[in-house]
């Protein structure tokens, strides 16, 4: 039995039925996942249809469709793009560059007057909907299957890109049809103002969802790259460069990384771009006489396109008349920044289609629309001064202090430069013009700086290039990353293959108490009850705490002074401290919050070394002898320990009276789960996930969050998920609670 969204349905007789019905199941998937927002089943079993799929396909290649959802990345990479013109323009819209609430007014009285409307008339009804910064697309359907992409080009001549479109879950590669069975997408639910909009017309607009997809079809929309997507990209490619990758870059902004992912002539490359589409229109269509659908109006050609399939924005409205405008561009403008995605404006359009064939176009341009715009995201400045901030983790920034500029919608006076190769890479010095960028909640950035007029462009070899530190004529110094934390003074590295460099004063440097203060009370290391991060902020702003050993001289009365701590609160506090100096010499070595250390290393280490002073003795060389350690995590340690402030803590906290039972190397205590990597899932009989982690971990093995093919035993207890079944697919041996004890001895 093969259970899907319409129910518990036997698998069709024969490849050929079963193909079809999995194809109709992940297209159903896919758009409740990529275009709802609302999967209805788990990735697992998505990933298990889906291979299931690709293994019939594999086996019957006759059976294969460009519409298979296995097709979203195929093909090889291309020597070049194919031209293609639009059977219908692509025509740009005018813009309205009058920010202010008199944009909506002008366009409004345009339509008006070329209309002959008076003052008596009624308002005209607009659909208002977002302007996205993106890249304009077209997508051609025939019997509705997606057989092109093109981009505008000069809107007479675009250029073939259906391959990485292809790539864009949220974009359709088959429409719904009149079949009986599965729908590939039944009619998707309203969202929004979108919702609204379409209870306010459902006496004029009708049933959409009856209406089906034409024998040819253009959509037309907008590629674009989330703001979140935008991001990760962007420090993935700071990881590369860090790592000495030849021909890698950062992205300016969402548009051009969207753009440039829609222009990969590999579409492998175009997939990582994690591209999103919305669809606001169409071009050539099947027309009614032929069977073609008729639309009214373009609220109900939007809405029968989101019944189809397509993601439309659900921040689309009707609007009556330049008031009902004005309120709308305003309410965009107050919420842009929360939008996951860039606008750079709005857009108004005649919602009737017979009014809109009446005010027709000028100079290629529709006089029935317009594109209202916002204050710039992207503006000029001069960078007073370069800092350098030390995170909560030690992480430390450079930061580029500027001269106020209004951008956005805030006024902008700090810039990240992210770490000194990004600095260096972008050439940022103090003194410098540079283009600064914000875009809702992102931390605003330097993308670039604007050379001085007739400054000549440094040539390598010639005097203007100059090494690390040297200066250009009339230009500051390069930047260079201070090699002491300017907060507490300790050493600043850079671990090899890392893009930051990082404070090792950990449990002394101001900037990072909070931060290790919080990892030294987790439960998995000295574990001290009711110690959470608003108690930390408060006693760390208090000045209360200053360093780690400072916990354990709290008293009664500094604790009950807190805001919102009653004496019992802060008497149960200081009983969970004193508890908390009988802990284990694992916990310790993982509350010390050595950068690499984590629960697995920190027991390896006690387990080896037997005493905490042999660790902290110990050579780069005796360190890379401990199961697990390399020579990063090696090189971590000994820095860690080289700083005398961190010494001079753990010090302190053994005269605080924190202890441990110290022991002899156990190299030759018995290992029988050594080499061996489990998975734990489910709810077990009577020991905690925790409680078993520890005893496989104290036998030799190795407990890892996820299921691959080097699992040598998934333990499955009650309730046990997707975990269970990707064990079974791939051959693992799974285990009860039982079973585990035995191998434990």
């Amino acid at each position: 039995m093969t259970t899907d969204l319409w129910g518990d349905l036997p698998a069709p007789g024969g490849d050929a039925q079963r193909v079809d019905a999995l194809r109709a199941q992940l297209h159903e998937h896919a758009h409740r996942y990529y275009v709802l927002d609302e999967p209805t089943i788990p990735d697992a079993e998505y990933d298990r249809l889906f291979r299931e799929l690709h293994a019939l396909e594999a086996a019957h290649p006759e059976l294969l469709t460009v519409d298979s959802p296995t097709q979203r990345v195929g093909g090889k990479p291309l020597g070049q793009f194919a031209s293609v013109r639009h059977t219908v323009p692509m025509l740009s819209i005018r813009t309205e560059t009058d920010t202010e609430s008199t944009g909506a007014q002008n366009f409004d009285a345009r339509v008006r007057k070329e209309l002959g409307l008076t003052a008596a008339d009624p308002p005209v009804e607009y659909v208002a909907e977002l302007k996205f910064d993106g890249l304009a697309m077209s997508l051609r359907y025939e019997h509705g299957v997606l057989v092109q992409a093109a981009t505008r080009g000069d809107g007479e001549v675009g250029e073939d890109v259906t391959q990485n479109i292809r790539t864009i879950n949220q974009i359709p590669l088959k429409l719904p049809g009149r079949s009986a069975g599965p729908p590939q997408a039944r009619p998707a639910p309203l969202g929004g103002i979108l919702r609204q909009a379409q209870d306010d017309r459902d006496s004029e607009v009708g049933s959409v969802g009856a209406i089906f997809p034409p024998a040819v079809m253009e959509v037309r929309g907008e590629v674009y790259m989330r703001r979140a997507d935008f991001e990760a990209l962007n420090e993935k490619q700071r990881e590369l460069i860090a790592q000495g990758a030849k021909g890698e870059k950062t992205f300016v902004n969402p548009r051009n990384a969207a753009a440039g992912g829609v222009r990969q002539l590999d579409p492998a490359i175009a997939a990582r771009r994690r591209l999103s589409f919305f669809a606001y229109g169409i071009g050539d269509i099947t027309p009614p006489e032929e069977g073609g659908p008729v639309f009214e109006n373009h609220l109900q050609l939007l809405l029968t396109l989101k019944s189809w399939g397509f993601p439309v924005a659900a921040k689309t409205a009707l609007a009556r008349g330049a008031t009902e405008l004005i309120a709308f561009h305003q309410t965009i403008g107050k919420t842009r920044d929360a939008l996951p995605y860039d606008i750079d404006g709005v857009v108004y359009k005649v919602n009737s289609l017979a009014l809109q064939k009446k005010l027709g176009f000028v100079t290629r341009e529709p006089r029935w629309a317009v594109a209202h715009k916002y204050p710039a995201q992207e503006q000029l400045t001069t960078v007073l001064a370069i800092d350098v901030q030390v995170g909560r983790t030690g992480k430390l920034t450079p930061v580029a202090k500027l001269a106020p500029v209004f951008v956005g919608g805030v006024t902008v006076t700090n810039a990240t430069l992210h770490n000194e190769d990004e600095a260096r890479r972008k050439d940022v010095r103090v003194g410098d013009t540079v283009i600064v960028r914000r875009a809702g909640d992102v931390i605003p950035e330097i993308v670039g700086v604007v050379p001085p007029s007739g400054r000549p462009e440094p040539v390598e070899g010639s005097a203007l290039a100059e090494g690390p530190g040297q200066a250009q004529p009339g230009r500051g110094l390069q930047f260079t990353m201070p090699r002491q934390c300017p907060v507490c003074g300790s050493d600043a590295v850079r671990l090899e293959g890392e893009a930051d460099y990082r404070c090792t004063g950990g449990l002394f440097c101001a900037a990072q108490r909070k931060e290790a203060i919080l990892h030294y009370a987790h439960r998995r290391a000295v574990e001290v009850d009711g110690l959470g991060d608003k108690l930390v902020e408060q006693l760390v702003d208090a000045n209360v705490i200053r360093t780690l050993p400072d916990l354990y001289k709290l008293g009664l009365t500094a604790l009950a002074s807190l805001d919102r701590m009653a004496e019992k609160s802060a008497k149960n506090l200081l009983d969970a401290l004193e508890k908390s100096k009988q802990t284990t010499l694992p916990r310790f070595i993982f509350g010390l919050g050595i950068r690499h250390v984590g629960e697995a290393t920190a027991k390896e280490l006690a387990r080896h070394f037997g005493k905490l002073d042999a660790v902290m003795e110990a050579s780069e060389a005796q360190l890379l002898a401990v199961r697990d350690v390399g020579p990063i995590v090696a090189r971590s340690i000994r820095t860690f320990f080289d700083q005398p402030h961190n010494r001079e803590v753990v010090e302190q906290l053994r005269a605080c009276g924190v202890t441990w039972q110290e022991g002899e190397p156990a190299a030759v205590a018995p290992q029988p789960l050594s080499g061996k990597t489990f998975v734990i899932t489910g709810t077990l009989p009577t020991l905690s996930r925790d409680e078993a982690k520890d005893r496989v971990e104290a036998a030799g093995g190795k407990v890892a969050g996820s299921v691959s093919k080097k699992t040598d035993y998934v333990v499955a207890g009650a309730e046990a998920g997707s975990k269970l079944l990707k064990a079974q697919e791939l051959g693992i041996a799974v285990i009860d609670e039982d079973a585990l004890l035995a191998l434990l001895g």
